[in-house]
């Protein structure tokens, strides 16, 4: 079953790169961005978690909560929040069991060689816990400062 606009979003509780958790449950009332990507420290992540990083403070001016999501893990998630100042939280999703609720999970083909991985994509989740906008296969760099204008429409 594929995930529509309208739908719930699939409830989750993951750790972010301190241990702490972060469930949806608890962040019903506000408007979140959730967007899965491949892997920390890669060109394409790091032009997008940077794009979120540089529009951060817009993000928040309108009341949104960005968290990020891969596969890799907490150690990674520091390095990379470290190394480049990210300001909101990388969640750990290593089973990709979220990932895999979000349809944000599958076969992927890179340089004719198959495998399974997370894919580049986006959910918008409004403060009633419904999906407002779904974002399949996003342009890293450009994703995060579109995405701020089609918020003003929701």
């Amino acid at each position: 079953m594929t995930l529509q606009v309208g739908d719930p979003a699939p409830d989750f509780s993951l750790a972010d790169a301190d241990g702490n958790t972060v469930s949806l449950a608890e962040l019903k009332g506000n408007r979140v961005v959730l967007y899965f990507y491949p892997r920390d420290n890669t060109p394409g992540c790091t032009k997008e978690a940077c794009a979120f990083r540089d529009n951060y403070e817009a993000y928040q001016a309108k009341d949104v909560v960005v968290l990020g999501v891969s596969a890799d893990d907490a150690k990674s998630h520091q390095k990379f929040i470290n190394k480049h100042d990210l300001p909101f939280p990388l969640l750990v999703d290593e089973e990709a069991k979220v990932a895999t609720a979000y349809g944000s999970y599958g076969l992927k083909k890179f340089m004719g060689k198959e495998y399974m991985g997370i894919s580049r994509s986006t959910f918008v989740i409004g403060p009633d816990g419904n999906l407002e906008k779904i974002y399949r296969k996003v342009k890293a760099e450009k994703h995060p400062v579109e995405l701020l204008t089609e918020l003003d429409e929701l």
